[in-house]
């Protein structure tokens, strides 16, 4: 039996829709990263982008546990001397939710070339509207476990 390599030409890709409302957030985006890097796929490897896109709905319903709207916070420099700004999760969620939750997914995925090429596959809305209906997205709901991977598993008929 030979050892099948993947090569980029035979990667098939399918639109996944995730509903966030009620789900908690860091739970949520580690799934979604997965489906992202493709690691439930037969053909997975970890030298090439082999997942699939993912549109987030409802984003301004997320979830989230503890006291982290007040404690955490984003960071970010403008470049210059004391230009750092640090902005509580309580003002992205109000002003910007749906890029509260794309950097927790960022932050879920390799930090190179191959994580940017994975994060552009991420489509996220705060409200239950999204522009990818002729793209025909399955909808996920969790599994018997809360995990979206089971659900993407039970609708892959090859992969």
């Amino acid at each position: 039996m030979k050892t099948h390599a993947t090569k980029a030409g035979e990667i098939q890709r399918k639109w996944y829709l995730v509903d966030a409302e009620g789900e908690v957030l860091g739970r949520m985006a580690s799934e979604v990263a997965g489906i992202l890097r493709g690691k439930w796929k037969r053909n997975y490897v970890p030298y090439l982008d082999v997942g699939d896109h993912v549109i987030i709905i409802n984003a301004a319903k997320v979830k989230i546990t503890g006291n982290k709207l007040e404690q955490e916070s984003h960071f970010r420099h403008s470049g210059y001397p004391g230009g750092e700004k640090f902005t509580p999760w309580s003002k992205d969620m109000e002003n910007r939710p749906e890029e509260l939750v794309r950097r927790t997914v960022w932050g879920m995925l390799s930090h190179n070339a191959l994580g940017r090429a994975m994060v552009r596959k991420l489509k996220v809305y705060p409200g239950a509207e999204h522009p990818h209906q002729a793209q025909n997205p399955i909808p996920l709901k969790p599994g018997a476990h809360g995990h979206f991977l089971e659900a993407v598993g039970e609708t892959t008929e090859e992969s």
